[in-house]
């Protein structure tokens, strides 16, 4: 009895250790898939080719429903297979076509009705085949909304939960399925589409122009009717799990109307002379002001992006996403910010 319960002994003391091991390799495993994720778009219409070791994602923008509202339309697929090559130089890069964008129409006469609905899923699996993508990212601004100027209708929100549906069953459970939302989430019903969806990008931008941020983090007296926290918890409070939220951020500002354009890339702002930079310590984003301390431009900068990375981290968000590419500065000053903060 005595050799036996000392044999049962040293075994459970050799199961313990490699239940520890295992579970220290399996957490190791865990945390290595738990990466955050970095996701740019790069766009159709730009010449910029990003590091292909820069990113984890890219989003391709953009495709479009087609005139028969029964498969995809793709912007300059030239440039598409171009991107999509990048993947061999990284082996764990993901390239994602991106259809819609603003002002991209034809989505509420294809998710109507079963028939186009399916087949523009099916269309979605012969473009990730032919250019050999990870998967696509749909960018219908907005469900029931006709703020674009796109048809819409009032079953669109129901619709687009079988639309992500279709897709996911047209593509398979090995490829990406994403969506761009913007900060208000009145346009969808997440709870029952998650299980179709990988991940949420949050286009925490163009949420107003001065004199208010854009992209403010927080809640400030120059932070307008929206900030990117406000957004992000009414996704979670929306039933999107924190650790499929992405936070979008702008790679470019909006300029004061009569006295800078609209939009201006953040290239563009390092360059211009005679103003100032103010930094919103509450809402912890910058603003280029004039004489007068009036914001003329509202933006993101480094500082801002650190601060957007520790917030991700520290909620758990699955990482941050730009739009885009090209408004960074020739030596990646942003990107480089996120790559350092982003844990």
């Amino acid at each position: 009895m005595k050799n036996l319960t000392g044999f049962r002994t040293g075994y459970r003391i050799v199961f313990k250790v490699l239940s520890v091991l295992a579970f220290m390799l399996f957490s190791s495993a865990l945390a290595e898939a738990g990466d955050k994720r970095i996701v740019g778009y790069v766009t159709s219409w730009s010449e910029d080719m990003p590091n292909p070791k820069s990113l984890t994602n890219i989003n391709y923008a953009f495709g479009h429903v087609n005139n028969s509202f029964d498969g995809i339309r793709i912007d300059n697929p030239s440039r598409l297979r171009d991107v999509a090559a990048l993947k061999k130089r990284n082996k764990n890069l993901e390239v994602q076509l991106s259809v819609g964008g603003w002002g991209s129409g034809n989505f509420s006469e294809m998710a109507a009705g079963a028939e186009k609905r399916k087949a523009f899923a099916k269309d979605c699996k012969r473009v990730i085949d032919e250019f050999g993508l990870d998967g696509v990212d749909i960018d219908w601004e907005y469900p029931g909304s006709s703020v674009a100027g796109i048809s819409s209708s009032p079953e669109d929100k129901d619709n687009y939960i079988l639309l992500m549906r279709d897709i996911r069953e047209a593509i398979g459970a090995d490829k990406l399925l994403t969506l761009a939302s913007p900060a208000t989430v009145s346009f969808y019903e997440f709870k029952p589409m998650m299980q179709y969806v990988d991940f949420v990008n949050v286009m925490a931008y163009d949420l107003n122009r001065p004199p208010s941020h854009h992209s403010a983090l927080y809640r400030s007296p120059l932070s307008g009717d929206m900030t990117a926290d406000e957004g992000i918890r009414a996704h979670m409070e929306s039933g999107v799990p924190a650790s499929k939220l992405v936070l979008g951020v702008p790679f470019y500002g909006h300029g004061k109307a009569g006295v800078f354009p609209d939009f201006i890339d953040y290239d563009e702002i390092k360059k211009i002379k005679g103003y100032r930079v103010v930094f919103d310590d509450v809402a912890k984003v910058p603003y280029v002001a004039d004489d007068n301390g009036e914001m003329v431009i509202c933006y993101d900068n480094p500082e801002s992006l650190a601060q957007k990375c520790r917030y991700v981290n520290e909620n758990g968000l699955g990482g941050i996403m730009f739009w885009d590419y090209s408004g960074d500065t020739p030596d990646g000053e942003l990107l480089k910010t996120i790559r350092k903060n982003l844990k």
